[in-house]
Order: C-alpha cells, then sequence, then structure tokens
C-alpha cells in the first residue's frame, strides 16, 4: 500500500525526524563534549570554555594514560577478558536456555528450574560470601576469578530461551525425525536461527566484561592484574600517583583532573563504540522477540 501524502501525514513525519533527530543529538553531543574536553589544554578546560570543539588542541592527556606501561597491560587484560568471557557466557547460556524453553510435557522440573532462576536474579548471597567462595577456590589474582563467577548471566539465559521458544517446533520434530539428536538440533537449528537474539546478548556481555571495574579491584591483590576499567579508576578516581615517574610529573603540569577524566571515558567507550555498528542490525530484532513469549 502506497504512503499517504497528505498534509498531516507530511506534518507528522517532520514532526517525527525532528524528535528522533533530537534524542539522536542528546546522546552525540555529551560524548564529542567529552572528547573535546580530553584534546583541550590545562588552561580552557579548567576556565569550563570548552563546548563542542576543542580550545588549544593538545594530546597530552592521552599521552600522560597511553605512556604507562601499566595502562597498556590492563588494556590486555580486558581484551582477553571480553574474548574469554564472551565465549564462556555465550557457551553456558545457550546450553542452559535449550532445555528450559521446553514444554513441562518434555522437561518436567522446568517451571521449577526457571523460578529458580528469576528467584536468583532478585536475590544475591551478598558481597562477603561471594569473595570468600571465589578465595576458597584458589581462583584469586587470577583472570578466572573476573569469568567463572559470572560464568551464567541469568538474564540472558530468560531472554534466550523465550527466543528460542517463539521457534517453530516442526523444525525440532523434523530434526528429530531424521535421526538428529539434541546437540545436533541445537547447534545445527536452534542457533543459527537464533543469531539476532545471539547478538544481541554478545552485546550485553561486551559491554558488561568491558565496562566491569569493581570486581577487578577485590579480586586482584596486584594492581598489575587489574583490568582496564580497575586501573583507570585507581588512577583516575583515586588518584594513585605512587609510581608516577618524573617525566609523568612533567606532564601532568600541563594536564588536570578534568582532561584526565574525559580521555579515560572516550578511551573507555571507544572499543564499544566501534563494535557497535557490526550488531545493531540484530540488536532491536533480538531483544523484542526473546523478550516476549506469545
Amino acid at each position: 500500500m502506497p504512503q499517504s501524502t497528505s498534509l498531516s501525514r507530511k506534518i507528522f513525519n517532520v514532526l517525527n525526524y525532528t524528535f528522533l533527530i533530537g534524542i539522536s543529538l542528546l546522546c552525540l553531543l555529551p560524548l564529542i563534549h567529552v572528547l573535546a574536553v580530553s584534546l583541550s589544554s590545562n588552561t580552557e578546560a579548567s576556565a569550563g570554555i570548552v563546548k563542542l570543539w576543542p580550545v588549544g588542541f593538545t594530546f597530552k592527556s592521552y599521552e600522560f594514560v597511553l605512556a604507562k606501561k601499566e595502562f597498556v597491560a590492563s588494556f590486555l587484560i580486558s581484551v582477553e577478558r571480553v574474548a574469554l568471557g564472551t565465549v564462556i557466557n555465550m557457551f553456558f547460556t545457550i546450553l542452559m536456555a535449550y532445555p528450559l524453553s521446553k514444554e513441562v510435557t518434555s522437561f518436567k522440573w522446568r517451571t521449577v528450574y526457571v523460578w529458580g532462576l528469576f528467584v536468583s536474579i532478585l536475590f544475591s548471597g551478598g558481597l562477603i560470601p561471594w569473595y570468600m567462595t571465589i578465595r576458597a577456590t584458589g581462583l584469586l589474582d587470577t583472570i578466572w576469578a573476573l569469568l567463572i563467577p559470572s560464568a551464567v548471566p541469568v538474564f540472558n539465559v530468560i531472554l534466550l530461551l523465550n527466543f528460542f521458544r517463539n521457534l517453530p517446533k516442526e523444525l525440532e520434530e523434523a530434526s528429530f525425525m531424521d535421526g538428529a539428536g539434541h546437540f545436533t538440533t541445537l547447534f545445527r537449528i536452534f542457533v543459527p536461527l537464533s543469531m539476532p537474539a545471539l547478538a544481541t546478548l554478545i552485546l550485553f556481555t561486551v559491554v558488561g566484561h568491558w565496562n566491569s571495574w569493581f570486581d577487578g579491584l577485590i579480586l586482584m591483590n596486584s594492581p598489575d592484574h587489574y583490568p582496564m576499567q580497575s586501573y583507570l579508576q585507581t588512577v583516575v578516581i583515586q588518584k594513585n600517583f605512587t609510581s608516577i615517574t618524573e617525566q609523568e610529573i612533567k606532564m601532568l603540569a600541563e594536564i588536570n583532573d578534568r582532561t584526565l577524566k574525559a580521555a579515560q571515558i572516550f578511551m573507555g567507550s571507544l572499543p564499544i563504540l566501534l563494535v557497535y555498528p557490526f550488531l545493531q542490525k540484530y540488536f532491536i530484532k533480538g531483544i523484542v522477540i526473546g523478550s516476549v513469549k506469545e
């Protein structure tokens, strides 16, 4: 059906596009401002005259952070955490969501397990038992302390199992009739058909691992093992400059907290900004289809 070209339709389109552009600007302008501050000189940033364009253009804030070998090491740890964490989370999420997506006639205790998962979202064991459990297993100060405790993200499991339940049951029945088992059906049929939902969950997982900083501070005994967000939190927020060199002291005279924090925020956001465009076409479809069971 051709779209209406009436005056009311045109007015609606203008208002709709204006509203969407306004929302987009609200999302982009703060990031542009942060980038401008991070590229501005100490004096102009302190005076608060930087808006959407750098004033007294300089890379001093980035040079200070990138000159630290600790930053490079923490960046590599974060990359390792995201890579391993995404694989582990998605593997266990898929394996857990598949049986829980079955009807009660196929999996008798399915409802009990689902409610158990839901309760775990509402209530946790607390910070101290969580820490003591990780310490008792010998995971402290290793990369696995950042990965194993969060190996099964419950929210992702619930999202994916609802997506699985929306897939045509005839496909699964045809697979079983051809002699396929559950693992073959899962990885040959369910997983390929669930790429929109899986891409959404991958995005959630990557962002979660990349932005996490608190567990790094709690579970790592040595700053050398901090992921990037934890390292930047100690340097920028807590201002822990105990290991600072004479050259870095001279650089600090040319930057201030505002430019340094702006550089941190932008560098912390940049990897996600680079990944998101490749996953955005799956994002909305996956989150909508996977969140409702018809």
